[in-house]
């Protein structure tokens, strides 16, 4: 089924819901706007799995350099105190360090293992990542999913195609770390995933954002935060990122990959609605009359637009949930409350075999987004996650956890179709 999202969607929020049932808002008395889009470093760790349980990033607190031990973070290049050259290896889900001989030839420091080389893109875009030395490949696993990149004639188009590649990278980082598959079109044509970064050339050309059977394309105009922060108002959203846009969009390939078309579907449509509903048209109606009661019900005013939308919309924020606590908890977080009488809260990662993640939202999630969006307050900066949670999203957030857990330890096969 072919589909393509409207170019601008709705991102707003809804209330969390406390132990008691009542809804709790975020802090403050008026919502604040994300502004601009900043990626944050984030320690990285790898799956640490004991007692039955899998906490994603648990085993590592903070990423370091593996020659000298310095903090270093997911997208630095080169380490701050050894100047040894860092790279990113998926497969062992670790930052390593390496000499780089006048020759161009990496050598592995610190620890032994498998020999990897740098991505065919690191001088090009900035990529970190690494690809194992016994692989044909160029192009580390993120990049060999982008197809279409902008005219790079153009001198600022080098740092939309960077940021761009960075947000990716990110995503795929938390992909990867909860089991899931991310086959790429060159492997795979029928299954696998493509993206097209394509640039808006004139006023009647306009480049829809949006996902075609594993194909996803964003405007390029998405990675120049003024650019993005203009449409923000316009849209009246409350957060607009390039994150969020890749989130979003890997939504609509995983709904594919894991619900159509399998025993999922009916519990599906059951929390979302039914997706067989014509979707343009729906679209029309959103945008003609939105739904004004979608705070009781969705994320965003534009889940609400069509089951789809919201499966995607929700997504977004499962994987928002799933870095957002790894990163508190790689950093040893924890928060007091108020109360004398309540213990303070030691952040923990999402357990990926946990059958239900209804007490992480409320116990983990809620006082964490809180309490990023107060440090942003002290700072001078809008609060960067500016939504809130109604009791049928949580029931929503539960069933995608449950859907990625059952396919991340083979439970369900995933929905993939025959190659040609």
């Amino acid at each position: 089924m072919a589909r393509r999202d409207k170019p601008h969607r709705q991102l707003r929020a809804s209330k969390p819901l406390g132990q008691d049932g009542r809804v709790l808002g975020n802090i403050g008395t008026e919502p604040r706007f994300e502004s601009r889009h900043t990626s944050r470093c984030a320690s990285r760790g790898v799956v640490e799995e004991h007692a039955g349980c899998r906490y994603l990033g648990a085993c590592v607190k903070q990423m370091s350099c593996s020659d000298c031990g310095n903090r270093v973070f997911f997208e630095n290049l080169r380490c701050e105190v050894c100047s040894s050259s860092l790279g990113y290896a998926t497969d062992a889900q670790r930052m390593l360090a390496f000499e780089v001989s006048h020759e161009g030839s990496w050598r592995r420091l610190g620890s032994e293992g498998p020999a990897y080389r740098p991505c065919a893109n690191r001088e090009a875009n900035g990529c970190n990542w690494m690809v194992p030395s016994l692989t044909d490949h160029g192009l580390c696993l993120s990049c060999r999913t982008t197809h279409t990149i902008p005219a790079l004639a153009k001198s600022e188009n080098h740092g939309y195609w960077a940021a761009l590649e960075q947000a990716k990278r990110r995503l795929f980082y938390t992909l990867i770390e909860l089991g899931l598959p991310t086959p790429n079109k060159r492997e795979d044509p029928v299954n696998g995933l493509s993206f097209e970064f394509l640039e808006q050339m004139n006023s009647q050309q306009r480049v829809l954002i949006g996902h075609d059977e594993g194909i996803i394309t964003l405007d390029i105009a998405e990675a120049d935060d003024a650019c993005r922060e203009h449409i923000r108002l316009s849209m009246h959203e409350p957060s607009r990122t390039l994150l969020g846009h890749f989130r979003h969009e890997i939504g609509h390939y995983y709904w594919d990959r894991l619900v159509r078309d399998t025993p999922w579907v009916t519990e599906y449509r059951s929390f979302f609605g039914d997706e067989r509903a014509d979707y343009d048209s729906a679209l029309n109606t959103h945008y003609a009359w939105p739904d004004r009661d979608w705070p009781q019900h969705f994320i965003s005013a534009y889940a609400s637009s069509h089951p789809w939308e919201d499966w995607a919309e929700t997504w977004a924020h499962y994987l928002h949930l799933v870095d957002g606590l790894e990163t508190a908890a790689s950093w040893g977080a924890h928060l007091e409350f108020p109360s004398p009488s309540g213990p303070a809260l030691k952040v923990r990662p999402l357990d990926l075999d946990a059958e239900s993640i209804h007490e992480l939202i409320i116990l983990q999630w809620l006082p964490v987004s809180q309490f990023i969006n107060a440090m942003d307050r002290s700072l001078g900066a809008h609060d960067s996650y500016p939504f809130v949670i109604v009791p049928p999203v949580i029931e929503k957030l539960d069933f995608i956890h449950r859907v990625v857990r059952a396919a991340s330890a083979g439970r369900m096969p995933m929905n993939f179709l025959p190659r040609c």
